[in-house]
């Protein structure tokens, strides 16, 4: 199932979900699944929901994981080297490249948390999960994330399922194949009323 504009737009709307009532001493990190078929409907539907937010008057951060990666590469020095040598890497290196800028923990996290402290924003939109795969995972980037004090609400548009396993936890599927090793105290978007 795709995500409803109408019904995202009201939720994000509301001072509710703005101000972050009713989650308990929980993080205020949201999960809205879809299918990875209709990816560039979904890119379109977040573009255009965060511009009628803005014309609402919210600020709204939007940050795609891929681009984040690529600024984590070019701030390190390496990322005209990396495109430039690309088609000469063995596969498995390019990964491993890829890989140690995208560690979650020294670099993204801390990126994506001072990105978020700078933005004025009342929501941010998470997208691009499906681009990074397989060298940076959403829910590592999710447990990286999950002390901090967040100000507002974090929305993670991910491509595929966000499910309940028996002793497990919640965990998110990517492309509803893949399953994860983490636990979540994040909320799934379906199941949030206003």
């Amino acid at each position: 199932m795709n995500p409803d504009p109408e019904r995202l737009f009201k939720i994000f709307c509301n001072e509710r979900f703005l101000s972050m009532q009713g989650l308990s001493g929980e993080e205020a990190i949201f999960i809205q699944t879809y299918d990875v078929a209709h990816e560039d409907l979904v890119c379109a539907t977040i573009r255009s929901l965060a511009a009628r937010l803005r014309n609402s008057g919210i600020n709204v951060g939007e940050v795609d994981l891929f681009s984040l990666v690529l600024e984590e590469m070019k701030d390190g020095g390496v990322l005209e080297d990396f495109l430039r040598e690309e088609t000469s890497y063995h596969p498995a290196d390019r990964v491993e490249t890829l890989k140690n800028y995208a560690d979650s923990k020294q670099r993204i996290a801390p990126r994506l948390l001072k990105m978020m402290a700078e933005s004025g924003a009342r929501v941010t939109f998470l997208s691009g999960a499906g681009h990074v795969y397989p060298f940076f995972r959403a829910h590592t980037l999710l447990d990286c994330t999950q002390q901090a004090e967040f100000k507002h609400p974090v929305v993670l548009f991910f491509p595929g399922d966000y499910i309940q396993i028996p002793g497990k936890g919640s965990q998110l599927q990517l492309f509803k194949t893949t399953p994860s090793d983490g636990y979540y105290r994040a909320r799934n978007l379906d199941h949030y009323r206003l």
